[in-house]
């Protein structure tokens, strides 16, 4: 969601492609990394907390921490930030601002309200770097959001519903293809470890009958 500022030239508009090409994979395993950090320290050790201090259900105290996190997601990033833009954006509303920060923060982009832009604005260059801070903490805050309710054991039950089940007769088939295909490895082996063996056996030369008799009558 550039906005206003898009690449015109064919040069530009090359580097864009290969940039993002190489751009999107790291800013997501950078995020993806971040995440996984905060939510130890935001989620896990709270509810893990309150579960072992206060002996409350692990699964009640998940589920109100993601509602509380939730709220205060939502009027940090949300409510609090459309009313800032309303104040120092001349021709926007509050809805005009809400709409702004949802189609921002939900990675929609569509780029047709874009904050900085008006002829008056004052500090715009440390407008659009606060702007930018805004978004990226406002992206993390939301994956955190999503990652606590992914977390919670309700909505892992719902998404097995979804979850391709195996037939257990095939199950079963494939066990005992594979136990079949052990006993014949494991007969085959000793096999070969007694032919192994009766190849390493040193020759004993057997004397014949008639030299042993000969033997004796001399």
């Amino acid at each position: 969601g550039y906005g206003h500022t898009v690449p015109l030239s064919d040069g530009g508009k090359a580097f864009c492609i290969i940039y993002s090409v190489i751009g999107i994979p790291f800013t997501l395993l950078f995020l993806t990394a971040v995440v996984q950090r905060i939510i130890v320290y935001v989620t896990r050790r709270p509810v893990l907390y309150f579960h072992v201090r206060w002996g409350f259900s692990k699964q009640v105290v998940a589920i109100i921490h993601a509602v509380v996190l939730g709220f205060i997601t939502v009027s940090c990033f949300f409510f609090i930030p459309a009313a800032i833009f309303s104040v120092l954006e001349d021709d926007w509303n509050f809805l005009e601002s809400f709409y702004f920060c949802f189609i921002s923060l939900s990675t929609i982009g569509l780029g047709d309200y874009v904050p900085g832009e008006g002829y008056n604005q004052k500090f715009r260059e440390l407008y659009k770097i606060g702007i930018t801070c805004y978004l990226l903490l406002g992206l993390i805050a939301m994956l955190v959001v999503l990652e606590t309710f992914c977390e919670l054991h309700e909505l892992k039950k719902f998404r097995k519903l979804f979850y391709v089940k195996k037939d257990k007769e095939e199950d079963q088939v494939h066990i005992m293809e594979h136990d079949q295909l052990s006993f014949s490895s494991i007969s085959d082996q000793a096999t070969s470890m007694k032919e192994d063996q009766k190849a390493n056996k040193p020759f004993v030369t057997s004397q014949s009958p008639t030299s042993n008799d000969s033997s004796i009558n001399n």
